[in-house]
């Protein structure tokens, strides 16, 4: 079931890239016909795309570099961080620019994938073209109305009918490779390079047109932790990636048989006049399902960005009770739902769509490269020259991906650049902001032992029942404590200072979640640690205290928060003044601590403070 589950989440984006990708790549031939070798050197840098980025890079080396089944940037940054006393601030820097790249894909992946599909009624029934974009629009809001229930149930409906595309995509492919056997030639590699140094002048062109033959590798590690290693593998190597190339070789040698001339879409144009109207409805099932790569992937990310203080809170849904990397984010199931629409109504063709693809993905690629080189190196131990042996090669690959895309920048690639660009600015401010307001904070604050010493000594009037007080300082004295002394002057009978961490680990287990130190018999702290893939469920934590003798009753416990109301300062300079109202926005619109760190809202005390930063 996994299996047939990951091909439907993780595989439908680079399922889907036969559709356009060779196209592309004709597209941009020289002249009006082509030589025979010039379409076997397209085929070549494919089949090679393909091998080398995909299953080299990806399958073979990135998915091993799981944290605890997770994967993705973030993950990655996680597990270069761990072999640092303290982590460099270039490998942070790192994480928030792929996380934001990927961002940056996640908009235009559904709306080029949804279109090229659709696209194909223009051969079925050529007066269905203005309805192309209706159609296109129609789907992809039912495609992200559907994310609610859950990757499981997603991937339930969307796992056969991707099984079957890709059946159909290699039978169809077989049928004209059997016809003309010679486009086999292609998997000798010299022939896609010959192709680029005689068509230098194109070279840069025809890369980015091959690209697209890649894209959702990716996609494919974001994911990694909705289905593990082993299904992934296994489904890439028992049906992906056979299917791919017959159906590639099967485009190839369809042209070689028609001529290039006589040929606008291969992909379609190959099918059988009898089955063009079934293929296109499948067509476009497979890429309604294409989507669900990125945007599953996209909830992974933004959760890890979370955890880690990169973004703000939000409200994050577990839809699965045995995958616990299967969550569901409304809101930002919203905003990319939003983007992918004005990107359709923008660029409204697939052909318009991939000037502006690539340079996202492209650019996430080289950042999981240089991380897993870190990765590789430090925790791996492997030999130094191993290591630049490695990068060399797929640095001399990604970097060319990347050039190439960066070329069509203002032929559109500047909408995805633009989308990380304002995804990595809310990033940076909120960690930013995050650390001045702890300086601020920290400097305002009494030391936790000060205070706890003078208490013992001069007790205010004590109250029963248990006040828990939760701050993420772990030396300072909340701030919800010092108001609460000030102006209710008295104690519970047991106060807690909980602190809340995030593991670099995605999940804790149980009996190293919780660590409980007594101060003296009115105060105690409590740590709880939580992995990043976790949902913060402070009540079940608190519950395991038991193991460790403490008497916890949620009925006579109260939570005390601290709301803090930011105020931006007047005396700065512009770039700060624009960066404290941003954080300002972003800290008012975060999910309310009480909602996100499921505390019962009948138990919550919140006590007001205002901070000018």
């Amino acid at each position: 079931m996994l299996i047939l589950g990951a091909l439907g989440v993780v595989y439908g984006d680079i399922g889907t890239s036969p559709i356009y990708a060779f196209r592309q790549a004709m597209s941009i031939r020289p002249g009006a016909s082509s030589s025979t070798n010039e379409i076997l050197g397209l085929l070549s840098l494919i089949v090679w795309a393909l091998t080398l980025t995909v299953t080299v890079k990806y399958i073979f080396f990135v998915t091993r570099a799981d944290n605890n089944g997770e994967g993705g940037t973030l993950s990655l940054v996680a597990l270069a961080r761990k072999t640092f006393t303290k982590a460099p601030a270039w490998i942070t820097g790192l994480g928030v620019l792929g996380a934001a790249l990927f961002f940056g894909d996640a908009i235009i992946t559904p709306a080029i994938s949804v279109l090229s599909a659709v696209e194909g009624l223009e051969l079925v029934a050529p007066d269905l073209t203005r309805w192309v974009v209706p159609i296109t629009l129609a789907i992809i809001v039912g495609v992200f109305f559907v994310q609610r229930f859950g990757t499981a149930k997603v991937s339930a409906v969307f796992g056969p009918v991707t099984a079957l595309w890709f059946i159909v995509l290699g039978v169809s492919g077989l049928v004209h490779i059997i016809g003309e056997p010679r486009v086999l030639l292609a998997i000798n590699p010299l022939l896609g390079i010959q192709f680029l140094i005689t068509h230098i002048g194109i070279a840069f062109v025809v890369v980015g047109a091959i690209f697209l033959a890649v894209t959702g590798a990716e996609a494919l590690y974001v994911d990694l932790g909705h289905f593990g290693r082993k299904p992934i593998v296994i489904a890439w190597f028992g049906l992906v990636f056979p299917c791919l190339l017959l159906n590639y070789f099967g485009q190839g040698a369809y042209v070689l048989q028609v001529g290039v001339e006589n040929v606008k879409s291969p992909f379609f144009e190959m099918q059988p006049e009898w089955a063009l109207g079934p293929f296109v409805v499948l067509a476009t099932l497979a890429t309604i399902i294409a989507s669900q790569a990125v945007i599953s992937g996209t909830f992974s990310l933004a959760q890890q960005a979370i955890a880690l203080n990169m973004l703000p809170r939000m409200v994050v849904l577990h839809t699965s009770e045995t995958q616990s990397g299967q969550v569901y984010m409304p809101q930002i199931n919203s905003m990319l739902m939003v983007g992918v629409l004005v990107l359709v109504l923008a660029f409204r063709s697939s052909e318009a769509l991939s000037n502006a693809y690539g340079i996202a993905v492209s650019g996430v690629m080289i950042v999981t490269l240089l991380l897993l080189l870190v990765v590789m190196w430090r925790n791996w131990k492997w030999h130094p020259l191993a290591v630049i042996a490695f990068g060399v090669l797929f640095t001399v690959i990604d970097l060319g991906f990347f050039a190439s895309n960066a070329s069509k920048l203002f032929q559109g690639g500047w909408m995805p650049a633009l989308v990380a660009a304002a995804v990595a600015l809310v990033m940076a401010t909120w960690i930013s902001g995050r650390r001045r307001l702890a300086d601020k904070t920290r400097r305002d604050e009494v030391p936790l032992q000060f205070l706890v010493d003078n208490l013992s000594k001069k007790k205010p009037t004590i109250v029963p029942g248990t006040a828990i007080f939760l701050t993420s300082d772990i030396e300072g004295a909340p701030t919800a404590l010092l108001h609460s002394l000030k102006h209710y002057k008295v104690l519970h009978e047991q106060n807690v200072i909980l602190t809340v961490n995030t593991s670099a680990s995605p999940r804790v287990n149980d009996d190293e979640k919780v660590r409980i130190e007594a101060y003296n018999e009115l105060f105690s702290r409590v740590i709880v640690t939580f992995g990043y893939m976790e949902t913060p469920n402070i009540p079940k934590a608190l519950a395991l205290g038991r193991k460790l003798g403490w008497k916890f009753d949620i009925m006579s416990t109260s939570f005390f928060l601290s709301r803090r109301s930011l105020k931006a300062g007047n005396k700065q300079g512009l770039l700060r003044f624009w960066q404290d109202r941003l954080f300002t926005r972003l800290a008012r619109n975060a999910s309310d601590a009480t909602e996100y760190f499921h505390i019962p809202t009948g138990r919550v005390v919140e006590i007001g403070t205002q901070v000018v930063l």
